[in-house]
């Protein structure tokens, strides 16, 4: 994981969960954090600003979508994939 984007993400993330970027680890999952589902749209949102990239994410049905959310870790990961290009994407798939 490259560290800044992990550490802008872990921003956005303690930002949304109202909490401390030190009391955000990658291992931890958004509902570990206290994040509800307004919370997990607005970080989409903050992190398409912040990155300018577009995220793969259906908040109506965020299983079914490409973009994983199941920790901060995976999130960063994601987020590297989407900045990295398409090429970038298409190799880790």
């Amino acid at each position: 994981m490259r560290p800044d984007v992990q550490d802008q993400i872990i921003s956005i993330i303690a930002r949304e969960a109202v909490l401390e970027p030190a009391e955000v680890r990658p291992e931890m999952t958004l509902e570990e954090l206290g994040l509800d589902s307004l919370g997990l749209v607005e970080m989409i949102f903050a992190i398409e600003e912040t990155f300018g990239v577009s995220v793969p994410f259906n908040a109506n049905e965020p299983a079914q979508t490409d973009f994983d959310i199941s920790s901060v870790g995976a999130i960063v990961r994601a987020v590297e994939r989407l900045i990295s290009g398409p090429s970038a994407a298409a190799a880790v798939a």
